[in-house]
């Protein structure tokens, strides 16, 4: 079976543009219901963040009003798997050989350290280039505008995928004050964003990269990549 690589954010907070600070961290959903159907499929699988930081636990993700009845239970096992793998690798030092996918899950951390993490970009260049799978997840997505070269054009431009959407943002009360909002982003940058229900499983598949909309999308990403990973190389 593959090795998979799960990137997590290393920030804590979101500048806002009123000057205030919003508390982040990893979503737990986002972060176990993937790795759950990963270790389920038989698959080993790594954590990396930028410095090798140890995210904190969004709290948001642990409300059951905010994060549904399952909350606590992804919330523990997000806790579990994080423990027992001890800090997270390095970015700067992951290998990719050793993987067969790279997964982005969410919270808001992305949109403030990993869209602009250069050692993530590289290794998703890699990761793109070699065919191997890139899983992203609500606003994971925002992870892969990193990939940039040397002329700043975006390996992921006109692709098509899925991210929260400005709706969603809006109902989660996040959208006024946000520097800016993913979905639209993405669109600005040449991607083909596509867009399901709010708060609904949505997922996209464009070759090698799979995309999910929101926490909700979290395992039928994974289900669909294991899926992927079943399937002989080409």
């Amino acid at each position: 079976m593959s090795k998979i690589l799960i990137v997590m954010s290393a920030a804590d907070t979101w500048a806002r543009t009123d000057g205030t600070s919003y508390p982040t961290g990893y979503w737990a959903e986002e972060l176990a219901a993937p790795h759950e159907k990963f270790v389920e499929a038989g698959h080993t699988v790594d954590f990396a963040s930028p410095g090798g930081v140890s995210q904190p636990l969004d709290e948001h993700s642990a409300n059951p009003e905010i994060a549904g009845p399952d909350c606590a239970r992804y919330v523990s096992y997000a806790e579990q798997v994080l423990s027992a793998f001890g800090p997270p690798r390095k970015l700067s030092e992951v290998d990719l050989n050793d993987y067969a996918a790279v997964v982005l899950p969410g919270g808001h951390g992305p949109v403030v350290d990993l869209c602009q993490d250069a050692d993530l970009g590289r290794l998703l260049t890699e990761a793109d280039a070699a065919g191997k799978l890139i899983g992203a997840v609500c606003h994971g997505p925002a992870g892969l505008l990193s990939a940039v070269d040397e002329e700043g054009r975006w390996l992921f431009a006109g692709r098509e995928m899925a991210a929260f959407t400005d709706e969603e943002e809006q109902l989660f009360g996040t959208a006024e004050g946000a520097p800016w909002l993913l979905a639209s982003r993405l669109r600005e940058l040449g991607a083909e964003h596509a867009g399901g229900p709010a708060y609904q499983p949505f997922t996209v598949r464009d070759r090698n990269l799979f995309t999910g909309q929101n926490p909700a999308s979290s395992a039928p990403m994974a289900e669909a990549m294991i899926a992927a990973l079943r399937q002989p190389a080409r």
